[in-house]
């Protein structure tokens, strides 16, 4: 999950665009929190109405060196979340049971506390870390546990961030093969406080990765670099990881709401600039829905993506950390996720991980490894194709 910010806007998003009939005629109606159907303007206005202005109420003081979370965090925002009382009730197709949590589960926590790491699946409160850990696979989050940013739909804390581990790219490369992990994700808190954005920490750390476990894949999943683009692009393009992800996590419509420190445009330029820069290392972006989206409105950021030449994607469904974040709007039907799935691989993604419980990093090793497959499969089929 891309972590990014929550100065919420006071603005209510403007009404989104009716999604096409190709498009959603053969889905089952699902009601939202609204009572009305998914899809419908009155779902996908949801998060403003919930979100509501009290720019005059005290909150207490919080020193900004400890980290924030949940209450803490999210009422700092200029539009306040009322907390729900009423959630949206999880359908059948969503509900997962909880693991038997084996030795290896506990193996990954001991290992990443003796090297002082943190990883996304705790700080996020993940719903597969159960499955991930036990199967002693995980998506380590460097640069500290306090992000810059206080998104409403992430569980991450917020704060002032320490300085940065010089040590920490060892103590991963040496967790790295402590796991014999063959594939390893590393994403982050943001780092506005950094001039690269963090992205020279990012290098040091494949490095590492790469000078002792020569043979692991590693995939990164970077922040918006906001207003540092350039220069942290210059230093990823001479250490790059084997797969570039960033996430564009929702539409451009409720950016204000649920992204309001980054912006679409930007996101999608920095993937397309670093593809320019490597075309041979594949690209990545997640979305979100739950949030107060149209199928349309998802449809055409996938078009989006296409056209800024982003090669993999994976769609999810946002689930709430806690009542003070972003309520969930509505629950995408299987049978939904199943019409985004066909439609991204009509658009020409190399591979789409698509479902109610799929995450960014979740089963990455996987979703790499049938990418490949495919792109050999197409290519196999361009070699037959008569001329």
């Amino acid at each position: 999950m891309d972590l990014v910010d929550s100065s919420l806007t006071a603005r209510s998003a403007p009404a989104p665009a009716a999604p096409s009939q190709t498009d959603t005629a053969s889905q089952p109606p699902v009601t939202t929190r609204d009572g009305a159907p998914q899809g419908t303007a009155a779902s996908a206005s949801g998060i403003t109405a919930r979100a509501a202005a009290n720019q005059g109420a005290a909150t207490p003081a919080i020193d900004p060196r400890q980290k924030q979370k949940g209450e803490a965090k999210t009422s700092r925002i200029p539009i306040k979340i009322i907390p729900i009382k009423d959630m949206l009730r999880k359908p059948d197709w969503i509900r997962k049971p909880a693991p038997k949590l084996g030795s290896r589960f506990y193996e990954m926590k001991e290992i990443l506390r003796d090297h002082k790491l943190h990883t996304v699946c705790e700080e996020a409160s993940c719903p597969n870390i159960g499955e991930c850990f036990g199967k002693g696979t995980a998506s380590f989050m460097i640069m500290g546990d306090k992000c810059t940013r206080r998104c409403p739909f992430c569980d991450v804390g917020h704060g002032r961030p320490d300085p940065l581990d010089t040590e920490e790219p060892y103590n991963l490369a040496m967790s790295v093969k402590a796991l014999r992990l063959k594939y390893v994700v590393i994403t982050s808190v943001d780092r506005d406080d950094l001039r690269d954005g963090g992205a020279g920490h990012y290098a040091d750390c494949i490095r590492m990765i790469r000078e002792h476990s020569p043979s692991t894949q590693i995939e990164v999943l970077v922040p918006d670099f906001r207003g540092r683009l350039d220069k942290a692009l210059d230093i990823l393009e001479a250490t790059p990881p084997d797969v570039m992800n960033h996430n564009l996590e929702t539409v451009p419509r409720l950016y204000k709401q649920a992204r309001p420190g980054a912006n679409y445009e930007h996101s999608l330029k920095l993937l397309k600039d670093f593809k320019a820069r490597k075309p041979d290392v594949p690209s990545k972006s997640g979305l979100m829905v739950g949030l107060g989206e149209t199928d349309e409105e998802i449809l055409q950021v996938m078009r989006d993506m296409r056209a800024h030449d982003i090669d993999r994607l994976t769609i999810g469904q946002y689930l709430a950390p806690t009542r003070h974040h972003l309520p969930v709007e509505r629950y995408v039907t299987p049978e939904t996720f199943k019409m985004f799935e066909e439609k991204a691989y009509e658009m020409g993604f190399q591979h789409a991980a698509v479902g109610a419980m799929v995450r960014s990093s979740y089963h990455a090793d996987m979703q790499a490894e049938e990418a490949v497959r495919n792109s050999v499969k197409s290519s196999d089929k361009l070699d037959c194709t008569p001329v």
